[in-house]
């Protein structure tokens, strides 16, 4: 299984960004796919994830403010971020489970003025 992850860059505060992680799989056969972000010097967080049945899960830090969704004629999982904060500067990774994990290779978040 391969994720590629893309979308990141350079966003205002207030602003938004859209990540999309292109799975070599199909990702509806995933038991739970999410996004983790990375800040430097911090641990590897959750972010949002959605099961295979679609029951979501956000983060309190973005709950309100980011989407989770996945596209299955694409093959993508998605990550809709609204209304970015500094805090959210981080690597954001896109994660697959099923029987093992998967990981994408980060993309890069800045959320700065």
């Amino acid at each position: 299984v391969q994720l590629q992850a893309s979308g990141g860059g350079l966003a205002q505060p207030g602003g938004s960004l859209s990540l999309s992680c292109a799975c070599s799989r199909r990702i509806f056969t995933f038991k739970v796919m999410g996004w983790y972000r990375q800040a430097p010097e911090n641990q590897r967080q959750l972010v949002a994830r959605v099961t295979a049945g679609g029951s979501t899960y956000y983060a309190d830090s973005v709950k309100g403010r980011f989407t989770i969704s996945r596209n299955a004629a694409n093959n993508t999982l998605n990550l809709q971020m609204n209304s970015l904060k500094p805090e959210d500067t981080a690597v954001y990774y896109c994660h697959a489970f099923l029987g093992n994990d998967y990981w994408g290779q980060g993309t890069l978040v800045t959320v700065s003025s």
